[in-house]
């Protein structure tokens, strides 16, 4: 959207433009200490740690511990308590027909979870916009400033709202704020796991008296695409569009690995010999492969390394490393950022294998002052080059950031190192580089670790244009475009996921729209007729009827 929005000069400085959970970061870190957030709130937004929360805030209640103890065995427990996390994630997600849990017993694990939270002076993704929805509500003057500040909102993706998202909305604006406009479609309406509905547009419309313009013309896909697209949705028209014939075609594999075989052999024919449909050189960037999860790509990731075909992965906003030093390094910024968060401090010693019942410092030099006395009782005494590379994050001398210099710390330490882990450093610290540069990029303020460790967790540091074929899942692909696309893995129970019922087999078509409108010009659908169980056994594999609806198939 920003390079989009480069023709506006100077007004681009003015304007805020981002996702509505990093909107809501902000405001929260401006003014959300009406609401009890004191600077930038700490994001807690992996599952792992958002549920390490609720158990130890199950295990300081008795009773909460006794209702969980009913649930039987530990696989049981375990399932109980994602559970309830799911259930703590809907009720923050409805804060207009939900703001309160429906039992005592979920009101009690919603508050312990909470107070939990807080004690390490942290929050989830949810709180974001729970918080700012009180905010605006409960603070007139707030919301006020903040239609001063921004006198005109668009919203895109629309379709994608869920409740919490759209109660903000409304807040902001209050009773007479109408320069509002939204851009969606409901036909690529892929979140409802997320609670997110398409239903808000229609509210919208209603509510806000909206004028409701169509847009029916496509001058970005060929004509083969729009076909396809139209197979997938009745309801989808073009009344106008380019007149380039494009492609669509089918890849049959006999097993998986001969499946990413056939997709890498057409990307090379490709990439040497053209296509009459696409203007220039077709290359690697111009080029990507669709799956419906990150499992169906791993075959394809295998065959691009074979063959020496370069591709960058999306395939969820969380990098996760593969070097445990690195790791270690990650957790201590937490709390250098946080020093009250005590919930990663019990996790970076655990990693150690060291317990202290001392509290660590609040200032920076103390806190590695406090690491490297922990460290030193570690049984191994890699652990401190963590440490040493925390130390270099803020410069003696000039007190400003520098992650060149914590790297430079982690790689000479990859040095000593097999091959194997020496690659996972140099691996991790590259993509560390690469987060941190665009946090830097994109940063309006003064840098800080709390601001990166919040780009983070939002996704917005993530390398937007790397080299290569681009290896996607479909949600990550969402309002992205390609010359080429190759639809993976379109066999009964990958796409549709196995799982889909209901209104969710709905969505799933709308994920199939969703994927075949990214390309541009030429788009293949590949299959294998037969496939590996993750318990090891070789099953037959039916194609995914939306090839039959694409009328690839008879």
């Amino acid at each position: 959207m920003r390079e989009r929005l480069q023709d506006l000069g100077s007004v681009l400085d003015r304007a805020f433009i981002g996702t509505l959970h990093g909107f809501c970061l902000t405001m929260l870190s401006e003014r959300g200490k009406f609401v009890g957030v004191n600077g930038s709130p700490q994001l807690f937004e992996q599952w792992s740690d958002r549920k390490g929360i609720l158990i130890e805030a199950v295990a300081a209640d008795p009773l909460l511990t006794e209702e969980l103890m009913t649930s039987g065995d530990p696989k049981a427990r375990n399932q109980t308590l994602d559970s309830w996390l799911r259930g703590i994630a809907l009720i923050k997600a409805h804060p207009i027909t939900q703001p309160f849990a429906d039992s005592e017993l979920n009101q009690r694990i919603l508050e312990a979870y909470n107070a939990g939270l807080r004690a390490c002076d942290a929050y989830d993704f949810e709180d974001l916009l729970l918080l700012s929805y009180h905010l605006l509500t409960e603070y007139p003057k707030v919301a006020e400033f903040y239609r001063r500040l921004f006198k005109y909102i668009c919203i895109d993706e629309a379709q994608d709202l869920n409740e919490a998202q759209y109660a903000v909305l409304t807040a902001m604006c209050g009773d007479g704020f109408n320069n509002v406009m939204m851009v969606g479609d409901p036909k690529q309406s892929i979140y409802g796991f997320n609670t997110a509905s398409p239903k808000f547009m229609d509210r919208f419309a209603q509510e806000f008296g909206a004028a409701t313009i169509e847009l029916k013309e496509n001058f970005r896909s060929s004509k083969a695409i729009v076909r396809a697209a139209s197979s997938l949705q009745e309801t989808y028209s073009v009344s106008g569009q380019v007149p380039i014939a494009g492609e669509l075609g089918l890849l049959v594999g006999e097993n998986e690995e001969n499946e990413a075989s056939l997709v890498v052999a057409k990307l090379e024919a490709l990439s040497k010999q053209g296509h009459q449909d696409v203007e220039g050189p077709i290359s690697w960037n111009r080029c990507a492969v669709l799956g419906r999860t990150r499992f169906v790509l791993l075959h394809f990731e295998n065959a691009l390394k074979k063959v020496g075909i370069p591709f960058h992965k999306r395939i969820s906003v969380i990098h996760e490393n593969e070097s445990k030093v690195v790791e270690s390094f990650q957790l201590g910024m937490r709390l250098i950022a946080n020093p009250k968060d005590r919930f990663h401090l019990a996790a970076l010693l655990k990693k150690w294998g060291v317990s202290t019942e001392s509290e660590p410092p609040v200032d920076h030099h103390g806190l590695i002052g406090y690491l490297r006395q922990v460290v030193s009782h570690a049984k191994t005494s890699d652990w401190t080059v963590s440490v040493e590379a925390l130390d270099k994050v803020v410069s003696a001398a000039t007190q400003r950031l520098d992650m060149t210099a914590s790297v430079r710390i982690l790689r000479g330490f990859a040095d000593s190192q097999g091959d194997d882990e020496r690659q996972a450093i140099y691996d991790d610290t590259e993509v560390l580089l690469q987060e941190w540069d665009a946090y830097l990029r994109a940063s309006s303020q003064n840098p800080s670790i709390s601001g990166f460790l919040s780009a983070l967790a939002l996704g917005t540091t993530q390398q937007r244009n790397a080299e290569g074929v681009a290896l996607l899942t479909v949600h990550s692909a969402k309002g992205l475009e390609f010359e080429v696309v190759f639809l993976v893995g379109m066999a009964e129970g990958i796409f549709p996921d196995y799982r889909a019922k209901g209104p969710a087999l709905e969505e799933e078509r709308r994920n199939v729209f969703v994927a075949v409108t990214r390309s541009k010009r030429l788009l293949y659908c590949s299959y294998p007729k037969s496939r590996r169980m993750p318990w090891g056994d070789a099953r037959a594999a039916r194609p995914s009827p939306y090839l039959k609806a694409m009328e690839l198939i008879g």
